[in-house]
């Protein structure tokens, strides 16, 4: 697993122990649903964004090496990521989350390929 991926950038504007559940999420096209809950806790920190709006009851799992920029006043976190791209993510699974590392890389290698 990639551990950039799973870590804060610099100058998001992210404060350790900041909870960001509950803030929007924007897409780099729009907004794209709200953070469900936020792990800040564990070596793959993440956000689990609620995208119900866009399909019905899904979640996606997005690594803390996506947000570009947290807005704490308006309650917003910009990722760098289209609204099809996080939809089209692979499916939240809830019991692959602890101690399963290929979910995590799984995630990382869809949200981060690498180089072709």
């Amino acid at each position: 697993m990639e551990s950039s991926n799973w870590t804060y950038r610099q100058g998001t504007g992210y404060q350790s122990g900041m909870d960001l559940a509950g803030f929007e999420v924007e897409a780099t096209d729009g907004r794209i649903g709200k953070v469900d809950k936020h792990d800040d806790e564990t070596d793959a920190r993440h956000i689990l964004v609620d995208i119900g709006r866009w399909i019905f009851g899904r979640q996606a799992l997005l690594p803390v090496g996506m947000i570009l920029k947290v807005d704490p006043v308006d309650r917003v976190v910009y990722v760098d990521r289209s609204k099809d791209a996080i939809k089209n993510a692979p499916e939240y699974d809830r019991d692959r989350l602890d101690g399963t590392p290929d979910y995590y890389q799984q995630v990382s290698g869809y949200y981060f390929p690498g180089p072709l």
